[in-house]
């Protein structure tokens, strides 16, 4: 089970998006994340494609925010749900479509609403209202500069719930570098070690543990490990989601000894047995199946190897 977060006896009274706000860097931020959509370089595909003009790219977004829903989640970590739950926003679309994706009417077909960017902002408020502990933006990256103008509205109108940044751990750490600050709360899965298994599995995304390795080092760098309020609720700080594939085929082993090693032994990492054959996975015999219960004990010695001490399963 869970064992017990780092609670801080200073933890922060609000979001750290609250002071960018007001010293004018969260929209100096919101502008240059804009400028990507007309030239696209927001996720590691750099397909360059002008998205204001309506051209789409790997992840089939378009410019404006398609939203399949928003709601309070139960299901999340338990430091994310806390009683009120975690105010969860599922974005469409995704860079990395994986073979086995068990959201691809979302992340690939693209189901979803269009919204604008006061919209969005009116839907964080409103999460809120009910008592969330966070708005958690699910696969985000694609939208970013909707996400943070969207903030901008919102911040103004009384949000001070932490943004949780809930990615598959596709990203560029120079991308990250600009949401320093506005992200309290990190949620990414760090899914592959080898880049074959990377490029076979999500669409030829070969530099997948390259981009994730540092993307990592990154989000170490501005949150650091979990910081739980006296409720054992999150207020900022990285959890690290790591999905289990049938035959080893994410490089357990050596995801949790880079992150107990590289990163901090400290860290919250969810060690995931849920992987189920979705999507194409019948495709790809290696994960054609569910994991076995001696795969996943193994999966657990290895992060416990690694000398993890904190991780859910």
């Amino acid at each position: 089970m869970m064992q017990d977060t780092a609670r801080s006896k200073k933890s922060p009274a609000e979001p750290s998006y609250v002071a960018l706000h007001a010293e004018g860097t969260l929209d100096r931020r919101a502008e240059e994340l804009q400028a990507h959509y007309s030239n696209c370089s927001l996720c590691p595909r750099d397909c360059r494609v002008d998205r204001i003009k309506g051209e789409t790219g790997k992840c089939q977004a378009p410019a404006r925010v398609r939203v399949s829903s928003a709601f309070p989640h139960f299901g999340e970590e338990p430091p994310l749900i806390g009683s009120g739950g975690s105010g969860t926003v599922f974005l469409a679309h995704c860079g990395l479509r994986c073979v086995y994706c068990q959201n691809s009417t979302i992340s690939i077909d693209g189901h979803g609403q269009l919204v604008s960017d006061r919209e969005l902002a009116d839907a964080m408020l409103g999460l809120q209202r009910q008592g969330c502990h966070n708005i958690n933006f699910v696969t985000p990256t694609h939208y970013l500069p909707s996400v943070v103008n969207a903030l901008r509205m919102a911040v103004p109108r009384g949000l001070r719930v932490p943004l949780v940044y809930n990615t598959g751990g596709y990203e560029k750490a120079d991308i990250l570098r600009l949401l320093d600050g506005v992200f309290d709360i990190y949620l990414p899965d760090f899914k592959y070690w080898d880049p074959e298994k990377a490029a076979r599995l999500s669409a030829e995304a070969y530099n997948y543990p390259h981009y994730a390795r540092d993307a990592f080092r990154e989000i170490h760098r501005q949150v650091g490990v979990l910081v739980t309020d006296a409720r054992g609720v999150a207020v900022r700080g990285l959890m690290v989601r790591h999905l289990v594939l049938p035959n080893r085929a994410a490089g357990s082993k050596d995801v949790f000894r880079f992150i107990a090693k590289e990163l901090s032994p400290d860290h919250y990492v969810n060690v995931m047995r849920q992987y189920r054959p979705e999507h194409r996975a019948a495709e790809f015999p290696e994960i054609d199946r569910r994991l076995s219960t001696k795969e996943y004990a193994e999966a657990v010695t290895f992060a416990r190897e690694a000398g993890l001490t904190r991780f859910a399963r």
